[in-house]
């Protein structure tokens, strides 16, 4: 299904004023062992609050998602794909996180964003991190580029190739002393998995619920 972004936007901000898909979808796209799917809700959690962007941005006219890749000498979660996003700040609000993020990681001016709604949150045990993401929309093409130590590289993944079923698989992986089947997103040659596929997962299903596209 093709459609423009000035079209999607306005859509998607009315279902994200409705009820979310939320844990259902994360599960979707969280690996299958049975405690990473029984401890996916913020409630009644004491943990450190991240806020993340998920952005929307023209790409030849077709709207594209901004994704961020880690740089490969990092200690740790080196060349993962996350959302541009990080750890709220005191007297800060969740939403004001991820768009302070956004600019410091990618160059994004906060101004240049339309902030379309919320994501359920995301618990992320082994950083004890609960993680609040929003859906936003940049029309402007402005160039985006890497102004963080540990950004590598900026991702611009046509939206359409998200909603492609093809583009969703799983693999075998040792997690915690087992082998573990986990779902997993190949954009461009990059495995999205983890955190950034299980929300990237409600995200989806919040834009089909907008369009009508199928799964």
């Amino acid at each position: 299904m093709a459609f423009s972004l000035s079209s999607l936007a306005p859509r998607l901000a009315e279902r994200l004023g409705g009820p979310l898909p939320g844990h259902e979808a994360h599960l979707r796209m969280a690996p299958r062992y049975p405690a990473r799917q029984a401890d996916l809700s913020v409630d009644t959690r004491d943990c450190r609050e991240a806020g993340v962007l998920v952005l929307l941005r023209p790409d030849d006219a077709a709207p594209c998602v901004v994704l961020t890749v880690r740089r490969d000498h990092l200690p740790d979660h080196a060349g993962q794909i996350s959302f541009p996003g990080g750890r709220r700040e005191p007297d800060e609000s969740l939403s004001g996180t991820a768009l302070r993020e956004a600019e410091e990681e990618i160059d994004l001016s906060p101004a240049s964003v339309d902030v379309l709604g919320a994501l359920t949150p995301l618990f992320i045990p082994p950083s004890n991190f609960c993680v609040h993401p929003f859906v936003g929309h940049a029309p402007s093409t402005a160039s985006l580029r890497p102004t963080d130590a540990e950004v590598g590289r900026i991702l611009r993944v046509p939206l359409a190739h998200l909603l492609d079923p093809a583009t969703r698989t799983t693999e075998t992986r040792p997690l915690n002393g087992a082998d573990v089947d986990v779902p997993y997103y190949d954009v461009a040659g990059h495995t999205v998995w983890g955190a950034t596929a299980m929300m990237l997962a409600e995200f989806l299903a919040v834009v089909r619920d907008a369009t009508g596209a199928a799964e």
